[in-house]
Formats: structure tokens, C-alpha cells, sequence
């Protein structure tokens, strides 16, 4: 089987290519499924796909985010698109942070959560320039102070700023702060995103076909636009990561930190303290910061490589809700996606799995386990995506290919087994 890849394969115990065994492990487990039901949350989100499968899927259906005529102007050499995410239950983590440690500097992490999330995924239609934003706050304001809201906002600045330095200019239009402590038990972080792009710069992942390659961005480390290090986390998964690893210290102490109505055997059930110190070499770091770990933005990279080798780019998939299993979404037609090479799994997310239990599977489905940018491409591209990747402090690699398929399916070598996902 071909992999020069022009990279060496890792040959580690946790990503050997000799497979001792190749089974194609089960759904997951059902005690897992339970875990997540009680807690009222699901990986793959199911049941939003259901409501919403009946809505105009945009001029691109395959592209990452719906694409729609130039309503605006009404030019149709132009599109516009339309952006909603936001920070998830992290921002309860960081209020336990801030409750626990008075560092109130951690919401600016949430911050770059809400905003991050909804830039990458505009990447991955090639929109970097010339965004606006729009923010979301909902809070109790009997529970989140005026302090807050500043280090929110201000760290949304901050950010914006940071972007427009490497150009990538985000305009901030202000949004909407709203008490509403009925509704929300601490605070939820949002924000909406919107562009005017041309369509001949719009990548709409129509072009993978058997034969690409996949460039895998790193999610940990520290890059050279960051100022601490990155575990990784993103923003999906957080409910599970919360409740696994944390102490029922944090149920007691702050009941208004979890849903009143789900089962104890579900709420923090973990063996770690937030300030609990975590060994990873050259950093100091505890297991709050480290599952608070804000978002990465791939901006810099993706918009240099959009500039200098537009038409090199297939397509673009941000592993985030659905973990490795994403780009199962946007397959343009029939064929298999192999993963054989991603990154060894940065230890937040190993602590989870010893945490929760979870299988390798479930942690695929769940996780980007270390690779959150698939920039699909041919072989003739490969060192120059790495390169431009590893300017800005960011591990790249070829993490898999594309093959032929009477069907869409996925494929991921991980530890000693082969996943089979359809």
C-alpha cells in the first residue's frame, strides 16, 4: 500500500500501521449512550439533524456551511453566508474556575471559544476577511458579575485585534447582552458571523475525489500567535469532559454548575480538582486550565494558503462536533476516507478516556483527538502546506487519503484497531 507521504509515519505503540488486529469495533457502548442521555446531550446531535433536514441546504450542499445567493446585493458573482456557534457548556467551567481560583482572565478564553468557533468553520468555505460579528450573551446577573461581561467583551476585542495583525479582519457589530436568569443558569456565550464573498474564492469540497491527500493541523502546542499552551480541546464535548473528570466537590459547592434535574450518578463523578497539577514538560499547567484551553484558531494558515494556493485546496473539514467522523458529512459523492497517521492524542484527552471509560471509538466520535483541520489536497502540495502550517508553530502532517468507494465511509487506524464508520 503506497504512503510516501513525505512525512515520516509514526511508528508509536498508540498509531502502529502493523495491525495486530483489524475488527471493526461496535457502535458505542450502551452504558456511554446512557451517560450521555442523562445528561441531556448527544455526539452526534441526531436529533437537530432530524429538524433541519428539511431546510434549504444552500447552493453548495456539500460545502461546511450553508451558501446562499448574494441577498444582500443581489450580485451573482457574489454569496453570502450566515454563521451561528458559540462556547458550549465550557463557560461553566470556567465559572467554576473563576469561583474556585478568582482568576477572572479565564473568560477571555471563552471569549475566543464563541468567536473561534464560527471563524474555523467559515475557513473551511474559504471565507478570512472582511467578517462581521455579532455576540450572544445570556446570563444570570445574579451569578455573573459586570466584571464578566467585560472580559468577555474585551477579550473578544483583544482577540479581533490579534486577527487583524495577521490579516484577518473580523469587524465587531456589537450584539446583545440579555439577564436572563430564568432561562440560563450561569452564562451562554455565542455569537453569529456573516460574509460577502466572491463564489470563484469559495471552496465548496465538490473537488474530493479519490486520489487527494489530507494535511492534518495540529490542535495542541503552542503556536506562534498563542501565548500559553494549547491542550487541544476545542469546544466540543465539554459536558461529557466536565462531568468525567471533575470531583462531586464542584456538584455540592456549586449546584447551579449542572442541570437540577439530572441523576448524581451522572454529575461530576471524575477524581480531579480543577487546580490539580498536570506534568507536561516545559509548561505549567493544571487540569482546569488544561480542559479550558481556548479554541485555536487556524486563521493565519488557512488564509496564506488560500492566498498563495487556492486552487491546490479540495476541500477544507474542522473536526469539531462529531470529532474524526466529520468529514463523513461532506463527501461530494461515493468513496472512502482512510485515516492511518493522525497525531498521537494530546493527554487531555487521554485523561478523559481513563476518566469516562470511553472507548477509542467513542473518543473519535466525540474528540479531534489532536488534528481539528483536514485541509484535503493532492501529493504535488504536500510539503507546502506543511511548511506555511509550521511557520505559524503548528504541527502538520498527512494524516490519510482518499480512495474509491462504491459508498461514503471512513476508515481510522487507531491503536491496534481499524474503525469503520458510514
Amino acid at each position: 500500500m503506497k504512503r510516501d507521504y513525505l512525512h515520516p509515519v509514526n511508528k508509536n505503540d498508540s498509531k502502529n500501521l502493523s495491525f495486530q488486529s483489524s475488527k471493526v469495533v461496535l457502535p458505542i457502548p450502551i452504558h456511554h449512550m446512557s451517560l450521555y442521555n442523562k445528561r441531556g446531550v448527544s455526539a452526534q446531535k441526531e436529533e437537530v439533524h432530524e429538524a433541519i433536514k428539511g431546510l434549504d441546504q444552500g447552493l453548495f450542499p456539500h460545502a461546511f456551511c450553508k451558501v446562499y445567493p448574494d441577498f444582500i446585493s443581489g450580485d451573482n458573482a457574489y454569496i453570502n453566508v450566515m454563521h451561528a456557534d458559540g462556547a458550549g457548556t465550557k463557560s461553566i467551567l470556567a465559572y467554576l474556575y473563576w469561583k474556585e481560583t478568582g482568576d477572572v482572565s479565564v473568560w477571555r478564553g471563552i471569549a475566543q471559544d464563541a468567536v473561534v468557533m464560527n471563524l474555523d468553520d467559515l475557513l473551511c468555505i474559504g471565507v478570512y476577511d472582511n467578517i462581521i460579528f455579532n455576540s450572544t450573551i445570556d446570563r444570570n446577573k445574579n451569578l455573573i458579575p459586570g466584571e464578566v461581561l467585560k472580559e468577555i467583551i474585551d477579550g473578544t476585542s483583544s482577540l479581533f485585534s490579534s486577527l487583524s495583525d495577521m490579516g484577518v479582519k473580523v469587524h465587531y457589530l456589537g450584539g446583545e447582552t440579555a439577564d436572563v436568569g430564568d432561562v440560563v443558569r450561569t452564562v451562554a456565550v455565542n455569537g453569529t458571523m456573516t460574509a460577502r464573498w466572491p463564489k470563484s474564492k469559495l471552496i465548496t469540497n465538490e473537488k474530493i475525489k479519490p486520489g487527494a491527500v489530507i494535511v492534518g493541523l495540529s490542535s495542541s502546542g503552542k503556536a506562534v500567535y498563542e501565548n500559553e499552551y494549547n491542550s487541544g480541546i476545542g469546544s466540543n464535548g465539554l459536558t461529557s469532559a466536565r462531568h468525567d473528570m471533575f470531583s462531586s466537590y464542584y456538584a455540592n459547592k456549586y449546584p447551579e454548575s449542572h442541570d437540577p434535574s439530572l441523576s448524581s450518578d451522572v454529575v461530576y463523578i471524575g477524581k480531579h480538582q480543577l487546580t490539580d497539577k498536570i506534568e507536561i514538560e516545559g509548561y505549567d499547567v493544571n487540569a482546569g486550565k488544561l480542559v479550558l484551553s481556548p479554541t485555536r484558531t487556524f486563521a493565519p494558515i488557512i488564509k496564506e494558503i488560500l492566498q498563495d494556493n487556492f486552487d491546490a485546496v479540495l476541500g477544507l473539514i474542522h473536526c469539531s462536533g462529531g470529532g474524526q467522523t466529520k468529514c463523513l458529512k461532506y463527501l461530494p459523492g461515493p468513496m472512502k476516507v482512510i485515516k492511518d497517521n493522525l497525531f498521537d492524542a494530546p493527554i487531555v484527552f487521554n485523561l478523559i478516556k481513563e476518566a469516562s471509560g470511553a472507548d477509542d471509538r467513542e473518543m473519535l466520535q466525540v474528540f479531534n483527538m489532536g488534528c481539528r483541520m483536514e485541509i484535503y489536497t493532492d501529493e504535488n502540495n504536500i510539503s507546502a502546506m506543511i511548511a506555511v502550517a509550521e511557520k505559524y508553530g503548528v504541527e502538520a502532517r498527512v494524516i490519510g487519503r482518499v480512495v474509491e468507494s462504491e459508498k461514503r465511509s471512513l476508515e481510522i487506524h487507531y491503536g491496534l484497531d481499524k474503525h469503520i464508520f458510514e
